[in-house]
């Protein structure tokens, strides 16, 4: 299906682009969401009378983007969460858990517009991309720890995942020390 898009998307071309789509991605995603019309003569009639007011709302949308750009580029969010000895976590950290510390955080987002590059599933920090607008994108940090203290010891750069041997001591035996000896003892040999 050919459609006009009206705003610039990634791998598809810019504002204003008549592309061939999927017709499931048309009609499912970018019709729905406003994103795109129909590539008829009238729609191309109707963007081009338009294009004006929209190139013009493009750069305000953009402008309030790389304002919050300049706020939250490089911040970093904490996320408590239990997690086992080896530092697996009980669960996993999604988009939308990241979108809510965001917003608590004081940013306004949606969970479409957090892109992770990989599930949440350890303890540690990561890294992820807020897309504010199709050509302004944020990387903020993840900070997943089992406590508040472990939250700060991993922003110091100390390692809380490895297994700590410090006072613990591993006892060794021999199985001679276990039993008796036989022969020895109250109860005749049997044998």
């Amino acid at each position: 299906m050919q459609v006009i898009l009206l705003e610039r998307i990634g791998r598809l071309g810019q504002m204003g682009d008549v592309v061939n789509v999927k017709d499931g991605f048309a009609r499912n995603f970018l019709l729905p969401q406003k994103k795109a019309l129909r590539a008829t003569d009238d729609n191309r009639k109707h963007f081009e009378g338009q294009r004006v007011q929209l190139e013009a709302r493009n750069l305000e949308l953009k402008k309030e983007a790389e304002a919050i750009h300049a706020k939250l580029d490089g911040k970093t969010f904490t996320a408590i969460r239990t997690a086992g000895d080896t530092g697996q976590l009980y669960g996993s950290v999604s988009a939308r858990d990241l979108a809510e510390m965001v917003t608590d955080g004081g940013f306004s987002i949606d969970r479409r517009m957090v892109s992770l590059d990989s599930p949440i599933k350890t303890l540690g920090l990561h890294t992820a991309k807020v897309q504010l607008h199709p050509e302004v994108q944020a990387k903020i940090t993840l900070n997943v720890a089992r406590s508040a203290e472990e939250a700060e010891r991993q922003a110091r750069g100390e390692n809380v995942q490895m297994m700590k041997n410090e006072g613990v001591e591993i006892e060794t035996f021999s199985a001679d020390e276990m039993f008796e000896p036989r022969g020895t003892g109250d109860q005749p040999d049997v044998g």
